[in-house]
């Protein structure tokens, strides 16, 4: 099947057998080397190039033809500190086809990395992005490339688009174009009907908007295979609630689902993969609005698993629709379990915007996790399911609170409040995830981001092949 895309967009690589131009991606110590052929070599002295990191010369044609025969693309004297780094080679190259040409460069990885340097969020504006294209290095997996390519993108869009396009309407929507296109069952229980079907803290998070309160469950895959549980965070924006948020932390909550983006991500690249699992995909999708019926400080409801809590911030939104979620899916208990949130500030203070923070007491599957972050360089660290802070979610009304006081551990105390409601799953991880770049990098412009999904398609895909 051809990979969804929220917003279609033609492929980062050549057709195969096109006539394409070579870049050359050369270090410093390459120039010195004779790695170049001669001509190449020669122009590249008299143009001075050092071969610095980013940097790029055009070689002309020889011979009185008119244009580019070549191009050479600084790698800098530590290219593997930047496996990405092709990334920007999709925006300072001539329109056309090329092929990389590089010795001792993971070639394929390249390639990935200069197809997410073709993304651009240009829903909204008339230019559009240059159509530069790469070969497929030899021996790569084309379709592995391009399904990734699509995950990604994917993710990035929903993030992008502002919520005045993507509410919980629009994110079922969405949900539901990405079920379809892979023969997938999709459901969704909205509104009042929460309530009836107990899914009480999702609809308290959401009955304040306009747009109804929801929760979205896809089901795609094979009865009897590894089953596989994949829940994302779905504020679709996040004023704080009555705890309402200042004016510049609230300028990109348009971002706080992009957990639900992320798991919306992986779901593609399984199901294009047609790996052999039994694929549950949970999105509770809300807006946490204010209006006269919003949830206050102070309140305290009943979950669907039957605990208490107590609400002390009603900005700590996030965990309490993740809880009812999990808990549903906890009842039938999957092999493995991964939940994705944009959750804590407190996890960006530990580990900045560019490293996902993980939870699990599942010392096989962080092993795992942590091979694949390092083999798909998808940065991953783990950080503690800490239990001697666990006394900090109990509440003196309730059986928990959603916001702790103190402000310590503000990343495990959240952790924690979920593990609350994952009591059968043998395997669960949590991964607070920020869901942005903040600065420009060779393959990622600024806007939302996908956090983990490689990696995490990785580890599933040899459960599945097991």
């Amino acid at each position: 099947m051809t990979p969804f895309q929220y917003t279609a967009r033609a492929s980062a690589f050549a057709a195969d057998g096109a006539a394409c131009k070579p870049v050359y991606a050369v270090t410093p110590s390459d120039l010195e080397n004779g790695v170049l052929e001669p001509a190449a070599a020669a122009w590249a002295k008299a143009a001075g190039f050092k071969a610095e990191a980013g940097s790029l010369l055009l070689v002309p044609a020889v011979g009185g033809e008119a244009g580019v025969a070549a191009a050479l693309f600084g790698l800098g004297s530590e290219p593997a500190e930047a496996p990405f780094a092709a990334g920007r080679l999709s925006r300072v190259l001539p329109a056309g086809d090329w092929k990389l040409e590089a010795n001792g460069v993971n070639t394929e990885q390249a390639a990935l990395g200069f197809g997410l340097g073709t993304y651009g969020f240009d829903r909204y504006k008339t230019d559009r992005q240059r159509d530069v294209r790469l070969e497929v290095p030899q021996g790569a997996d084309r379709g592995d490339l391009e399904r990734q390519l699509a995950a990604v993108f994917l993710a990035r869009d929903l993030i992008n688009v502002p919520t005045n396009d993507m509410g919980p309407d629009e994110l079922e929507a969405a949900f539901r174009a990405l079920g379809d296109h892979y023969g997938a069952t999709v459901t969704s229980i909205v509104g009042d009907a929460l309530l009836e079907q107990n899914f009480p803290l999702i609809h308290t998070v959401g009955r304040a908007s306009a747009g109804a309160p929801r929760l979205l469950e896809m089901r795609w895959g094979k009865a009897g295979s590894p089953r596989i549980t994949l829940v994302g965070k779905g504020v679709c924006f996040d004023t704080g609630g009555l705890d309402i948020k200042g004016a510049a932390n609230m300028a990109l909550m348009k971002k706080d689902m992009g957990g639900a983006a992320n798991v919306m991500g992986l779901a593609l690249m399984i199901m294009d993969a047609g790996l052999d699992v039994d694929l549950q995909v949970l999105v509770p999708a809300v807006e946490n609005s204010i209006s006269a019926n919003a949830f206050r400080p102070g309140d305290i409801y009943r979950s669907r698993k039957g605990i208490t809590v107590q609400i002390d911030n009603t900005d700590a939104e996030g965990r309490l629709i993740l809880a009812d979620a999990l808990a549903y899916a906890d009842e039938t208990p999957p092999d493995l379990m991964i939940d994705m949130a944009t959750l804590t500030g407190a996890a960006r203070v530990a580990l900045g915007s560019e490293l996902a923070p993980f939870f699990t007491d599942d010392e096989d599957l962080s092993a795992r996790l942590m091979q694949a972050s390092a083999t798909e360089a998808d940065p991953l660290w783990r950080l503690p399911l800490w239990r001697g802070y666990d006394k900090d979610i109990r509440a003196k009304a309730a059986d928990i609170t959603n916001s702790p006081s103190g402000g310590m551990a503000g990343a495990i105390t959240a952790a924690l409040f979920l593990k609350r409601f994952v009591t059968a799953t043998p395997s669960w991880a949590h991964f607070d995830i920020y869901g942005w770049v903040l600065a420009d990098k060779p393959h990622a412009s600024v806007g939302g981001e996908a956090f983990a999904i490689r990696a995490l398609f990785r580890v599933i895909r040899t459960m599945a092949a097991k």
